[in-house]
């Protein structure tokens, strides 16, 4: 991270401390730390512009001088030149470029890993995952593919303690599962996307998912709060959703199909009037 220089602030983080003066001998140096700031601007010495402070150091014997930096590109940013050593010893410490509050500078670095996105992804593309990546664990670390309890030896013949052993020795398991922390991360992700429980869409529905018989419950830890929808008919087709997710697609959800619209009087309207019949007026 960049420094940032301030040197016309004058307010101390503890309001019990006061900085020193600056000595006298180091103060009266500001020809000195000019002339080492134009060396380092390439001799052009209107990149250096009016002396802004002159600021003690916390190390004996040593003050930096401030003067406005007129290098192009570098608004709002000053050179600061370190003087340092005894009366009539005083020599230049170092000559460095530092941003001012109000300076556009870089953001804070970021690692890749950190920057990268789902979205970033494309095909052809490779996106590997580090070894000490703590949502994976070692798949013989973990009880079973979801960290659970050991799966006990069913009558109907379902894979139990020692054939997954034997599969991993094969070379049909796999290296790495998901560790507690994956999954957490990942059902955190899921809870707060675009399909759950505080989606708009969600919000909005009379039946949850959890309820519909388009939802496909996944296996493991996670198979109480998510699914995969099945229906194709709704936007979440194929897609991990929260069990309280709904949307109108719901397979129980029930429309009163019946006319919304009160059915007149049968009206005759053809032109002709149509007059009653009294007693007595057949022939």
């Amino acid at each position: 991270m960049v420094p940032f220089a301030d040197p016309l602030n004058q307010v101390m983080t503890d309001p019990e401390t006061t900085e020193p003066p600056v000595a006298p001998h180091l103060a009266a140096e500001g020809d000195l730390a000019r002339a080492a700031a134009v060396e380092e601007a390439e001799g052009d010495a209107g990149q250096v512009g009016d002396t802004v402070a002159v600021r003690t150091e916390d190390v004996p014997d040593a003050a930096t001088h401030y003067f406005a930096a007129a290098k192009p590109g570098y608004r709002g940013w000053y050179w600061a030149v370190t003087v340092a050593g005894p009366e009539g010893d005083v020599n230049v410490s170092e000559v460095v470029l530092l941003p001012g509050p109000e300076s556009v500078v870089a953001p804070t670095w970021v690692p890749w890993s950190d920057r990268v996105r789902a979205e970033d992804l494309g095909p052809g593309d490779l996106l590997p995952v580090d070894d000490d990546d703590e949502r994976l664990v070692p798949a013989h670390a973990a009880l079973d593919p979801d960290g659970d309890e050991p799966v006990e030896v069913s009558e109907a013949g379902e894979a139990g303690p020692g054939v997954r052993e034997v599969g991993d020795e094969l070379g049909m398991g796999r290296p790495r599962v998901m560790s507690r922390e994956g999954r957490l991360d990942a059902a955190g992700r899921w809870s707060d996307g675009e399909f759950g429980p505080g989606a708009e869409m969600a919000k909005a529905a009379s039946a949850h998912c959890g309820t519909c018989g388009f939802y496909l419950p996944v296996a493991g830890s996670l198979r109480a709060a998510f699914g995969v929808c099945g229906n194709g008919n709704v936007p979440a087709d194929g897609h991990v959703v929260h069990a309280e997710y709904g949307c109108g697609g719901h397979s129980e959800l029930q429309v009163d199909s019946g006319s919304i619209v009160a059915v007149a009087d049968l009206i005759y309207d053809d032109g002709v009037e149509m007059e009653p019949e009294t007693t007595g007026s057949r022939g």
